[in-house]
């Protein structure tokens, strides 16, 4: 058998030792040229660094083995695999044969305006976990500037109060298909709106469950909307979004669709995976078996 591991930061070859131990596999180090190379891949790292891969695990279609050791690793949680131990017995099992491979769906973020600089269409973005715009955006965006160990243990935590006190809600109008014809978006009327998200997974940043009915394989983004709210509020809301409470609050609405398309008033930043991917207008959808994976 052959295999590829990939390291994100902080993870190196001495972590790959274990997964060579009575294994007669041939290893690469780095990511295959061609699905010719390997028969898997162990992706050693987080959220963020299996985002950055995602494109090229679409057009390989190998297997791919999350061992979870990054600052984030929702991912590797909606996959039952909470540590490295999970990982290693995943691959033991790969490894004799167990065919324990599954294939899951991935978010798509498409811009709808090309970036004035490029002269090609616009670049679609894959994503494994949450995307979101608004609030959540802005804290991504002060955790990921955090020390490695401090985002790991609370980044998010520590970054909602100065991102909630420069935060102003986003005049935005959602767009989703019409229930008798999937294919014609209807456009809501827009409002302010402090985050929405959406979710191929159920959590993001750590373990909030912002998306806590969303599944990997049933063809359907969740989408969560937090409407406007006095900040004090929303705050206090925070530490419920870890459980997944935050839905029984009235300025709260979850729904699943298809695909969607989100527009504001101002171009506002898109992230997804905790990371920057475009800015709006945009358009997501779901890729239905974009994605094998390796699970326990």
């Amino acid at each position: 058998m052959r295999a590829a591991a990939i390291f994100g930061p902080g993870c190196s070859t001495k972590d790959l030792k274990p997964f060579q131990q009575n294994s007669e596999a041939n290893w690469l180090i780095d990511l295959p040229a061609n699905s010719d190379q390997a028969d898997a891949i162990l992706l050693f790292g987080g959220d963020g660094t299996m985002h950055r891969y995602l494109p090229q695990f679409v057009e390989s279609r190998v297997p791919v083995l999350v061992v979870p050791c990054g600052s984030g690793n929702d991912f590797a949680h909606a996959l039952n695999l909470r540590g490295f131990q999970d990982s290693l017995a995943a691959w033991r099992a790969f490894s004799f044969g167990g065919g324990n491979v599954r294939t899951i769906d991935l978010g798509v973020v498409t811009p709808l305006i090309a970036d004035q600089d490029a002269d090609e269409a616009p670049e679609p973005h894959y994503f494994c976990c949450v995307g979101g715009i608004g609030l959540d955006t802005e804290i991504a965006r002060r955790a990921i500037r955090l020390p490695r160990w401090l985002r790991a243990h609370g980044g998010y935590v520590f970054s909602l109060l100065p991102a909630l006190m420069r935060f102003a809600s986003v005049p935005m109008r959602i767009s989703v298909p019409r229930a008798e014809h999937q294919a014609a978006l209807v456009a809501q009327a827009a409002k302010p709106i402090m985050v929405t998200a959406f979710a191929n997974a159920s959590s993001y940043g750590g373990g909030m469950k912002i998306a806590p009915h969303a599944q990997l394989d049933d063809r359907l983004l969740d989408i969560c909307v937090i409407n406007h709210m006095n900040k004090l509020k929303l705050f206090c809301l925070f530490p419920t979004v870890y459980l997944g409470r935050h839905l029984s609050i009235p300025q709260v609405e979850y729904f699943q669709a298809e695909r969607l398309k989100l527009e504001t008033e101002e171009p506002q930043d898109v992230c997804a995976d905790g990371e920057f991917v475009c800015r709006t207008p945009i358009e997501v959808s779901v890729a239905r078996g974009a994605l094998r994976v390796i699970v326990r």
